[in-house]
């Protein structure tokens, strides 16, 4: 049964008063900055320049409920005896689905964009999950396109929550540090949007750089950076333009170190449980992207930073040598973030293995660790996220705090968003600076100063710098887990082509999950006239096969399932659909003005279906009706169409003819206007 809306609204409200207000408890102290060119630190909590390294690591696309749903005193995914009392309405298949432990060690995730966080919200009902996931493209080649889904059209996925034994090491974090269960996406968008706000507080579009007032709001800012540019690569006109002030420019003003880390590899190197750090393979240099945007900020250009965006294999030597520098941000590959479908087993391995490397370092008794997660990715959550202006907060995600200054299992309930990670940098090494427009020397047009927001909560509260250091608890990188392989993800869709007499080839590329198990074989199932037919089975290291015993003159369209240990995967979208025996579609077609006449060209199509080409139909279209044809010969590639009206628009269609029949259509030409 669903919750209703007023409902929701007062559970929210009460939770997040009765959180500001514990955290408000006791006098306010106040402590001088420890950079001295910083200015003073007002309002400072005693205790913080303890803290003389700040990482913030970066995980992608879970929502709190879908890691700590059930985490004892944590706002978890509301249950009565056991069961939740919640279900998300499932237009596709009818009735409404309840959260559900999923071990699945492959989840497929949801869409995240702007539109599906309004979407998923629904004004408070918390209730469009599965429909947006249903919705959703699929088998999309990025898999960080946050209008797409890993395995969309099985929308019920977004509502399957791990549990301790699936994460373990996160529940350990939780446990033996700190667990913020209101901790919000700055904005209610998807990855580039939040990690713009991350590393500067506002996501905006700019149209001249330098000139931090000709940039202009966006939740969805365009262009999004290419994900090869090398951070030297000097910007061009296909390249974004961040001219507003980002963190990186009152740091080196104030002469505070900060790296930002890029992991360039594909997994953690560690293959041994005793192991307690290592680097991700294979290393390269960073690049830019939707997770690394800071090379395109003019400031950091400016000032002369653009070495500081490095490779994560010099963050773990850092911390090896006790050389970390104050801040420090550290952002996945696709293979180790957990962003759908990426394992989630490898993403907590290399965190473990961050994680590790700080507990190992000299620099560990004097070190803040924040893990956070940019956004939701689709899943469900149930906590109605509050608005602080036209950017935000976004959806509910997991917040964690290890530090050896750290309050022991400690449950923060205050709301938080990545915005108080600045505040607390800020508060630490530039005496309570903000990226404030009015104060930093480059006034943008922002909407206002995130840091400074009323409802935001302090991040001082889950330390008690009273304390003696707590030693580290270093954990293994590969722990024993219930995670589970599950089937193979649907193949991109397949194409399809004639081949000879009574055949098709069907080309496909391997899905871009496994499921967590290898990939034995594929099966490939033909459908006439919407019915399947019986498939076939080929190998795992098939990438193309010939379809044999199909009926000349008929069409066909295409599925591939890939297949493991598991079981047989959801089937690919259907491919395009192909008459068998004939020939296939001419290529290259094209129309042009010669003289007082139309010229159309062509190459012949990629197969004759079996039977030779005993000739071509040409046919113009006006207006979208068929006009008179034009046949021609099997050797020709080219006629003059003659007989056209008059200053009269036309397309063409070129149909190569064999033995059985008419083949495939080609696509029309570009409009050609007669003389």
């Amino acid at each position: 049964m669903r919750l209703p809306l007023t409902r929701y609204g007062v559970v929210a409200v009460v939770v997040a008063v009765a959180a500001i207000g514990c955290s408000s408890s006791g006098p306010s102290k106040t402590s001088p900055s420890t950079n001295p060119s910083a200015g003073p630190s007002i309002g400072v909590v005693p205790g913080i320049h303890k803290i003389k390294h700040v990482v913030m690591i970066m995980q992608e696309n879970r929502s709190f409920d879908s890691y700590f749903g059930t985490y004892p005193g944590a706002a978890g995914i509301p249950m009565a005896q056991g069961k939740p009392t919640v279900c998300v309405p499932d237009p596709a298949k009818g009735g409404c689905v309840r959260p559900y432990p999923d071990h699945a060690d492959v989840n497929g995730g949801g869409p995240h964009a702007a539109a599906q966080a309004k979407a998923d919200v629904n004004f408070g009902r918390m209730d469009g999950f599965v429909r947006m996931s249903e919705e959703a493209q699929r088998n999309c080649a990025d898999q960080t396109d946050p209008t797409c889904a890993a395995n969309a059209g099985l929308g019920v996925g977004v509502m399957g929550y791990h549990t301790q034994s699936d994460i373990p090491n996160y529940w350990k974090y939780a446990h033996d540090f700190v667990l913020q269960d209101h901790m919000f996406q700055p904005n209610a968008s998807w990855s580039l949007p939040e990690h713009l706000f991350q590393v500067s507080e506002w996501s905006a579009t700019c149209t001249k750089h330098n000139i931090p007032r000709s940039c202009v709001n966006a939740n969805m800012p365009v262009p999004s950076p290419p994900n090869t540019n090398a951070t030297n690569a000097q910007p061009t006109t296909k390249t974004p333009i961040y001219a507003w002030t980002d963190l990186t420019y009152l740091l080196h003003k104030n002469k505070v170190s900060w790296g930002y880390y890029v992991v360039a590899g594909t997994e953690p190197d560690c293959r041994n449980d005793a192991a307690l750090s290592c680097a991700p393979i294979p290393q390269k240099a960073s690049t830019a992207g939707i997770w690394n945007p800071l090379p395109y900020f003019d400031t950091v250009r400016n000032d002369g930073q653009l070495a500081n965006i490095q490779s994560v294999s010099n963050f773990y030597s850092a911390a090896r040598t006790g050389t970390l520098p104050a801040v420090s941000w550290v952002v996945p590959s696709v293979d180790v973030s957990e962003h759908p479908p990426s394992a989630v087993s490898a993403g907590q391995s290399y965190v473990t293995s961050l994680v590790n490397a700080v507990m190992k370092s000299p620099d560990w008794s004097s070190t803040a660790i924040f893990v956070g997660w940019d956004d939701w990715g689709g899943f469900y959550d149930h906590v109605v996220p509050p608005r602080v202006d036209v950017n935000g907060y976004g959806l509910r995600v997991p917040g964690i705090v290890i530090s050896p200054y750290a309050k022991h299992g400690y449950v923060d309930h205050q709301i938080l968003s990545f915005d108080a990670y600045a505040k607390f940098i800020e508060d630490d090494f530039l005496g309570g600076q903000r990226l404030n427009p009015r104060t930093d020397g480059r006034p943008d047009p922002r909407p206002d100063v995130r840091e400074n927001a009323a409802i935001l909560g302090d991040l001082t509260n889950d330390f008690d710098f009273s304390q003696a250091p707590r030693p580290p608890v270093a954990l293994p990188v590969h722990p024993a887990t219930t995670l589970t392989a599950s089937a193979p993800f649907p193949p991109p869709i397949p194409t399809a082509a004639p081949s000879g007499g009574a055949s098709a080839t069907v080309r496909w590329q391997p899905p871009v999950s496994d499921g967590g198990s290898p990939i034995t074989g594929y099966t490939v199932t033909p459908r006439a006239g919407g019915i399947a037919l019986a498939p076939k089975l080929f190998g795992a290291g098939a990438t193309f096969a010939t379809v044999t015993g199909l009926t000349n003159g008929q069409s066909y369209t295409f599925t591939v399932a890939a297949i493991n240990a598991t079981g047989t995967g959801p089937p690919s979208t259907s491919s395009n659909a192909v008459s068998v025996g004939l020939p296939g579609a001419p290529r290259l077609v094209h129309a042009a003005r010669h003289k007082q006449t139309i010229e159309v060209s062509w190459k012949k199509p990629d197969g004759d279906g079996g039977s030779p080409i005993t000739g071509y139909v040409v046919t113009p279209y006006s207006l979208g009706t068929a006009q008179a044809p034009v046949v021609v010969g099997p050797g020709a590639t080219r006629v003059v169409v003659r007989g056209l009206a008059s200053g009269t628009t036309y397309t063409f269609i070129v149909t190569a003819v064999n033995a059985n029949g008419n083949g495939a259509p080609s696509p029309p030409t570009q409009p050609v206007t007669t003389p």
